[in-house]
């Protein structure tokens, strides 16, 4: 933690990891399944230093994870299927569909994660990837940011989407604040930064 930052009330530091948090990857391009009376969360990254990071995030919450090559040569991160996670199982999913549940919430643990498989600076700002299958779950998932003082510009599929766009230097310090500081994988300049 570096020294003489505030601690924020919604960041990384304002409580313990839980599987609860794996929120943020669903918020994101993360997918969920069920079967029988277990869930399984799984998001496929481009980097490797995403997984690296994922996994040991994902562990550091109680989860088996693995990780494997998908055709694209991208990385799947997955955990094995839990009952640690079945109730996200049923929060999230409408039949096939991935849509947040009432009451859904965004805070630091859970954007760290999101960050972690999906966001990327650019010169706009900072953009953080949504499922392109996931239409339904987008204007929720935008209203979530907006809650913790991030409102963002959802980029359409045609504008380099589906994700939301996090601009001006007080929102993303706002970012910085509530992930918290770079994962040691992480390159520098991939993390959001005051």
């Amino acid at each position: 933690m570096r020294i003489g930052r505030q601690l924020s009330l919604f960041g990384v530091e304002a409580g313990p990891p839980v599987p609860e948090d794996l929120e943020g990857l669903l918020a994101g391009p993360g997918q969920v399944v069920r079967m029988g009376g277990t869930a399984r969360v799984s998001v496929v990254v481009e980097e490797l230093w995403r997984a690296q990071v994922l996994h040991r995030e994902l562990r550091d919450r109680g989860l088996q994870v693995t990780c494997v090559s998908t055709v694209e040569r991208h990385i799947g991160v997955r955990t094995a299927y839990s009952t640690l996670l079945t109730p996200l199982g049923a929060a999230w999913l409408r039949g096939a569909v991935k849509v947040p549940p009432k009451g859904f919430a965004l805070e630091g643990r859970r954007l760290r994660l999101w960050v972690a498989a999906a966001g990327y600076p650019e010169p706009m700002g900072f953009t953080l990837r949504l499922g392109p299958s996931d239409e339904p779950a987008w204007t929720p998932v935008g209203a979530a940011l907006a809650a913790v003082g991030l409102p963002a510009a959802l980029l359409s599929p045609r504008a380099g989407g589906p994700a939301y766009r996090i601009s001006g230097r007080r929102r993303l310090a706002r970012l910085a604040e509530l992930v918290g500081d770079p994962p040691e994988p992480a390159p520098a300049g991939a993390w959001p930064a005051v």
